[in-house]
């Protein structure tokens, strides 16, 4: 895939829990709840460092990758979700985003 598709990847992520069983634990609780641990996960890696270590984390090659596993492990999470509610996770950004500048303006 050369350039990312939002819903090929929601299709993906759906086939691979389809084809292992996992579908029927993918329920919006499930999923949200899981997002959640996976947020946790990666405030983990930041916990304990100061701004300055935190702006330089991708510098380390092996923190790097535990952030990288875990911002996709987010996504991955939050794009299910996404599926299983009828969410354009896309479209809701961009709303997201205009609601806000008409919220805080210049």
């Amino acid at each position: 895939m050369t350039e990312l598709d939002v819903a090929e990847l929601q299709r993906r992520l759906a086939r691979f829990a389809e084809v292992r069983g996992w579908g029927r634990y993918h329920t919006p609780k499930n999923l949200a709840s899981a997002l959640s641990v996976e947020a946790a996960e990666l405030v983990e890696i930041f916990q304990w460092l100061t701004p300055e270590e935190s702006a330089r984390v991708m510098e380390s090659a092996d923190t790097a990758a535990r952030v990288t596993d875990e911002v996709a492990d987010v996504l991955a999470y939050l794009l299910q979700l996404c599926e299983v509610l009828g969410i354009d996770a896309l479209g809701a950004l961009a709303a997201k985003i205009e609601r806000n500048e008409g919220r805080f303006p210049v």
